[in-house]
């Protein structure tokens, strides 16, 4: 996967930053590089995935009895 951000004519250097930053959201580059910047067995995954939704369901079970989480 390319991304080729070109500077525009009288664009200032923040500017062009934070326009390539954009485009670094968009195309989901850096999530992608972090994902894999270690291995994680297959196993793993599946442990963090259950792991995951099961806050979730947690999370919105919570939410349907009214209980933000706060006191």
């Amino acid at each position: 996967m390319s991304l080729m951000v070109e500077r525009r004519e009288g664009e200032s250097n923040e500017r062009f930053l934070s326009r390539f930053r954009q485009m670094m959201q968009r195309t989901g580059i850096l999530r992608e590089v972090k994902r894999r910047r270690h291995f994680v067995s297959k196993s793993e995954a599946r442990r963090r995935a259950y792991a995951k939704a099961r806050q979730r369901a947690r999370r919105n079970a919570a939410r349907a009895q009214g209980n933000s989480g706060y006191r």
